[in-house]
């Protein structure tokens, strides 16, 4: 049976999520819809100046972490999959000493990077060649004859666009299914103008938080405010309407017949409870569902990672 990959958001905040998902899936497989594969976590470790896609801004992780999360994640025979998606990489930003030294930390051959920039992209195949590189969904590439040409470059993977989703004829078109991944759960409404700016908009802020650590607090810049209506606020319930989301039933019944079985999940910086629920929407079977929350929340509780109040007595 052709496996189901989904690629999972996180190294940092999800990581416990995560890889008590891991352990969830090897201890009752039966819980699960079958011939699911974990097949990359994605995410990066605040704060990466090459960070695309969310910003994080008031993050540091320390040397032993990142070490320690890679180790954890690779024992599982997961990749790590940077999400290194700046559009406005310099060559100065190259230099960049935490960024080099991520890199540095998951350079055993098992591991992966998602680019948008050709300096970086460049950068990394020359200086760090056993990592794996694919093409991100921030190039917005929306017509089938540049995305056909991406399929024949040197990438594992190339994430498709979300407007193309479900749209069977062009897909019907596309070469190298096997390389494809499909974002199931984008929370951008359907054709969002202002996609690209967002990716810019963070990247200049990136900039910003970068300078701003080596100046006094009377010097440093504001963050150039972005806000959205759509994607802060939606969540797998409330975009189940949109031409661009994929079920369930989608993937088994149109995309892996087609060849198409890699799939994302977005999430990296997403509630908890919001993160949960989509977990188990793609990947547990519905009679499962509701005992596979519960277990999530107790272990997340045990673990002190969320914290459950008793109920106030009354005076």
């Amino acid at each position: 049976m052709t496996k189901i990959k989904f690629h999972l958001p996180g190294l940092r905040y999800n990581f416990p999520l995560n890889m008590y998902w891991v352990s969830l899936l090897k201890q009752y497989p039966h819980y699960f819809i079958d011939d699911i594969e974990i097949a990359s976590f994605f995410g990066c470790f605040p704060f990466s100046l090459w960070n695309g896609g969310r910003l994080i801004t008031d993050d540091q992780c320390d040397t032993k972490f990142v070490e320690n999360v890679i180790k954890t994640i690779n024992a599982q025979n997961i990749p790590v999959r940077y999400t290194f998606t700046n559009p406005l990489i310099t060559k100065e930003d190259l230099k960049d000493p935490f960024c080099n030294f991520c890199l540095k930390a998951a350079d055993n051959g098992m591991n992966e990077v998602l680019v948008f920039s050709p300096i970086l992209e460049e950068y990394i195949r020359k200086n760090y060649p056993s990592f794996k590189i694919d093409s991100t969904t921030c190039k917005e590439i929306k017509d089938i004859d540049t995305l056909n040409n991406e399929m024949e470059k040197d990438y594992k993977y190339v994430v498709l666009d979300y407007n193309l989703n479900n749209k069977w004829e062009l897909l019907q078109r596309v070469n190298h299914k096997e390389k494809l991944e499909v974002l199931v759960n984008a929370l951008c409404v359907p054709n969002c103008k202002r996609r690209g700016d967002h990716y810019k908009n963070i990247a200049l802020n990136q900039a910003i938080i970068k300078e701003n650590r080596t100046l006094p607090p009377e010097k440093r810049k504001h963050i150039i405010p972005w806000t959205c209506e759509y994607g802060d606020k939606n969540c797998i319930y409330t975009i189940q309407d949109y031409s661009t989301h994929i079920s369930p039933e989608l993937i088994r019944e149109k995309y892996v017949p087609m060849g198409i079985n890699n799939f994302k999940i977005e999430g990296r910086t997403a509630n908890l409870f919001s993160l949960i629920e989509t977990y188990c929407h793609y990947m547990i079977k519905p009679e499962y569902q509701g005992t596979v929350r519960l277990l999530l929340l107790r272990n997340l509780e045990s673990s002190r990672i969320i914290q459950v109040n008793k109920p106030r007595t009354s005076a």
